[in-house]
């Protein structure tokens, strides 16, 4: 007899299926964690769409353990596996067990971190982690903020309310308003930007120096142009780790031009936040207390799971831009009896209980044990660097801040068509990726395609850089005899 649909509800009768249903699903990741000899089977994506095309949504399998084997075939045989030590392409890093502990225990208990009523407990471990986190920033007593799902997101709420600030409820301001970042600076400033009505044009791009910082003189320059014009800086984007170098724009001055002139600085930490607990380098971020918002993604330093993100604010008082009372919600009374409602603070609604994955891992781990890790990858690339830099088969580009190395396959028997050379690069990278040996990343410098590492993994190794250099050495020298014979 099929059983009944309610029998899949997880419930105080279904704890032993759901026992061995867990149990089941970590016992096939396990396996393929285990077996993985690569960070990727290199297959290409025509010949998986083919896998999912007999798939029929509306005719179940009807059981756990089929279900399970087409997951394997469908998405565990071929995912990209990041805790691998030659996955070295995207912000993506293998993750720490308290975390996935409590990406269990979240799931399971599934409480929504808008209202008191549906979290209790929840709400206050999200609320002392944003203390915790503000307390090492050092933005001092009137600090607060909340878990988002990414850096972007934190960077539309940032922008959100740099925007409703300058505005002061004049919406004929909006055409004038400038938000200035350097020309390094993540994409989703600009598309913050027109999600906020104010358009792409409203952001100016400041000029980075050759180390792909942000330049002081360029940004006073640039805020004198806009008072000029009669435009109306909302805010200074400025970058504690920038995408492609990982650089880290020089905060103390960035902070220091933006006193003067009475403009928000928003400091995009995403990457750079694992510098919060580095034993060795928080000097880095010297400078960073001293912002009005800050955007932290303890998905790509801190070794959580996706997602795990923050806005933090100097003054609790902005989150009221994202605020809005609902009868059958958060009435305006439960704020008046002090009710910590953390949906009055946040642009979503439902919202998971990501912060449970960051409390068990300090808790377990401590600061000090998620900051040597990253330490560690700052460390490699620092070696990877200084190989790099002896390799003349490679040009690197600049020295990293924190753990990324963007470089170009330009050996001295290379042709001098550049041309030719981006097209040797590209080919190295997807041949690369298509053999499943490592996976790189890729980028364009000053118009010309470039290779990168970006180390997140502990486990990664300065072998493991040098394989992995040989291997696109030996693709893109192939290309090019290709070429040449072509």
């Amino acid at each position: 007899m099929k059983p009944h649909p309610q029998a899949q509800l997880f419930n105080s009768a279904s704890v032993d299926a759901y026992r061995g249903l867990v149990g089941e699903g970590a016992d096939l990741v396990a396996r393929h964690v285990a077996a993985a000899r690569s960070p990727f089977s290199g297959i290409d994506h025509r010949a998986l769409e083919r896998e999912f095309a007999p798939i029929d949504l509306d005719a179940p399998l009807g059981d756990a353990d089929a279900a399970l084997d087409e997951l394997a075939r469908v998405y565990l045989r071929d995912a990209v596996w990041f805790h691998h030590p030659r996955y070295l392409a995207h912000l993506n890093c293998p993750v720490v067990l308290p975390a996935l502990l409590g990406e269990t225990v979240l799931t399971a208990v599934n409480s929504s971190l808008d209202t008191w009523d549906q979290s209790a407990g929840a709400t206050l471990v999200e609320r002392r982690l944003i203390a915790w986190t503000a307390g090492r920033i050092g933005l001092g007593p009137g600090a607060d903020g909340v878990f988002t799902s990414g850096g972007t997101q934190s960077n539309l709420q940032a922008l959100l309310i740099a925007r409703d600030e300058a505005l002061g409820g004049d919406l004929a301001r909006l055409p004038r308003l400038r938000i200035l970042a350097s020309d390094a600076a993540h994409f989703s400033v600009v598309k913050s930007a027109r999600l906020l009505g104010m358009g792409a044009n409203a952001v100016v791009a400041v000029r980075a120096d050759d180390e792909r910082r942000m330049d002081p003189v360029a940004l006073e320059r640039a805020l004198e142009r806009c008072h000029r014009a009669g435009e109306l800086p909302a805010a200074v984007v400025a970058t504690a780790g920038t995408t492609d170098f990982g650089s880290i724009d020089p905060l103390s001055a960035v902070a220091d031009v933006c006193a003067r002139h009475g403009v928000r600085l928003h400091v995009d930490a995403a990457y750079g936040c694992g510098l919060l607990v580095s034993p060795t380098r928080r000097d880095r971020l010297d400078g960073i207390e001293r912002a009005d918002s800050v955007t932290v993604d303890f998905h790509k330093s801190f070794f959580q799971p996706v997602s795990s993100s923050a806005l933090l604010v100097r003054d609790t008082a902005a989150l009221r831009h994202a605020g809005h009372h609902a009868d059958y919600l958060n009435p305006r009374r439960m704020a008046e009896r002090g009710i910590p409602n953390q949906v009055d603070k946040s642009l979503q609604t439902t919202r998971r209980f990501d912060a449970l994955k960051l409390w068990l891992t300090l808790r377990v781990m401590g600061a000090d044990g998620v900051g040597a890790l990253f330490d560690s990858v700052l460390d490699l690339a620092a070696e990877g660097h200084a190989l790099l830099t002896r390799d003349r088969r490679f040009r690197v580009v600049v020295e990293p801040q924190l753990s990324t190395l963007v470089f170009r396959w330009q050996p001295p028997h290379a042709p001098a068509d550049a041309s030719l050379l981006d097209a040797a690069n590209l080919h190295a990278r997807e041949a690369l990726a298509a053999s499943g040996a490592a996976v790189v990343a890729g980028t364009v410098v000053d118009g010309r395609h470039h290779l990168k590492f970006t180390l997140l993994n502990p486990a990664s190794t300065v072998a493991d850089l040098a394989v992995v250099l040989d291997l696109l050495d030996a693709h893109a020298t192939a290309y090019l005899a290709a070429d040449q014979a072509a």
